[in-house]
């Protein structure tokens, strides 16, 4: 499938916000496919001429809703720093992902966050679970994981698992008060 810019669909069309459905294993040779270009979309998104080139905007997630598919089957590739500020790439072509625990305490991106279904920039911080714990089938290694994701991969893991509701960031954001003050929270 071409997935680029052109073909992401956008929250103007009223599909985004359908729920997706769980995906029967073992998978498909087709939804195989998907998911397999959903994450070429996201490693290419970040090569500046790639992208260029294709018409990709920057990426660490694509959930498959956002190709138009309503099935519970997301992408993610993130660059991100261990506790012992060494850079890890945490890379998961995840299928049926679903959270099992999270945390007390919350997170949010300092600057916001986006999405590729999201044209319009919408302020605020998008209070999330500072760590999430995500058990899901990852096509990438073949097998069942648990996902202990803490700070940035637990927002972006939160982020692209709203997909699978119709949720989209700015539904998190609070309108009267956009930048709140979150006492103990993470901004990462």
């Amino acid at each position: 499938m071409i997935i680029n810019n052109d073909t992401i669909i956008k929250d103007t069309d009223p599909f985004i916000r359908r729920k997706s459905e769980p995906v029967p294993l073992p998978l498909s040779e087709e939804d195989r496919s998907l998911l397999q270009d959903m994450y070429m979309y996201v490693k290419n998104s970040t090569d500046p001429e790639i992208a260029e080139r294709d018409n990709l905007r920057p990426a660490v997630g694509i959930s498959a809703i956002q190709v138009g598919v309503p099935k519970r089957m997301t992408a993610v590739i993130v660059r991100d720093t261990d506790k012992n500020d060494h850079e890890v790439v945490y890379e998961y072509m995840l299928v049926n992902p679903r959270i099992v625990s999270k945390s007390l305490q919350k997170a949010y991106l300092e600057s916001g966050e986006g999405c590729l279904s999201v044209a319009k920039v919408h302020e605020g911080y998008v209070v999330r679970s500072a760590r999430v714990t995500v058990k899901a089938y990852d096509a990438l290694t073949d097998q069942e994981i648990s996902i202990r994701a803490r700070g940035y991969l637990a927002i972006v893991l939160q982020h692209e698992l709203d997909h699978f509701e119709g949720v989209l960031f700015y539904d998190h954001i609070n309108k009267e008060n956009p930048w709140p003050n979150v006492p103990g929270a993470i901004s990462v």
